[in-house]
């Protein structure tokens, strides 16, 4: 089976993503012998991108929307050999632990049906742009509600793989019940708003990324 494909096209590059490499390319012209210290250096860009006006943003924004263009240009023409896509993917196992939102998520789910009644008729990317400007625009107060049910769930998540792991995960069926059939473990918080998330998760610049360590 292949396993991937070299001439497929790059992926989108977000508009955080370039603010992030630009940020490392200043890091090491400025600091060519300091090491990047990866957790501190995410938290810190998180950090500079919250602060950024609209202006400052739209630099990167403009990146991303040329990258978005050619990134489907090249998908137009692009045909994947045997064996590569989703049916050459590893499935997931049904009932590993589902990986916790990050509270950029646990804000959407709790803000997407105001959005949404708000805004009828938007699309799916055009919520989750919505959701982006409102989540920018809270202040560090009004995201610690989210943050600590983030950190919750994450904390719920950890113990759950834990036990999983311990007992044997995958390789491991329930006595007298067929494979597949284990009730899978969750944590709280809505599949349909993590899915929709997931579907814009290249083009809707930051917050995706800028949360997963709050």
């Amino acid at each position: 089976m292949v396993k991937g494909d070299v001439n497929k096209p790059k992926g989108k590059t977000s508009a955080y993503a370039y603010f992030v490499q630009t940020s490392r390319d200043e890091h090491k012209r400025k600091s060519p012998d300091v090491p990047i210290n990866f957790s501190e250096f995410s938290k810190r860009c998180s950090e500079r991108w919250r602060a950024l006006s609209a202006v400052e943003k739209s630099r990167f924004e403009d990146l991303a929307k040329v990258d978005k263009v050619r990134y489907d240009k090249e998908m137009k023409t692009y045909v994947p050999p045997k064996g590569v896509g989703k049916t050459g993917r590893k499935k997931k196992d049904p009932n590993a632990p589902k990986r916790p939102p990050s509270a950029f998520f646990v804000f959407c789910a709790e803000y997407r049906p105001t959005i949404k009644s708000e805004n009828p008729g938007l699309s799916i990317g055009e919520t989750a742009k919505k959701l982006g400007e409102r989540w920018s625009k809270q202040t560090i107060k009004d995201r610690v509600p989210f943050e600590q049910k983030a950190a919750k769930l994450r904390e719920k998540y950890e113990k759950d793989v834990a036990a999983y792991r311990a007992g044997g995960g995958a390789s491991k069926k329930a006595p007298g019940r067929p494979t597949g059939s284990a009730k899978k473990v969750q944590p709280e918080a809505d599949d349909d708003d993590d899915d929709e998330e997931e579907e814009d998760e290249d083009e809707d610049e930051d917050e995706e990324d800028d949360d997963d360590d709050e």
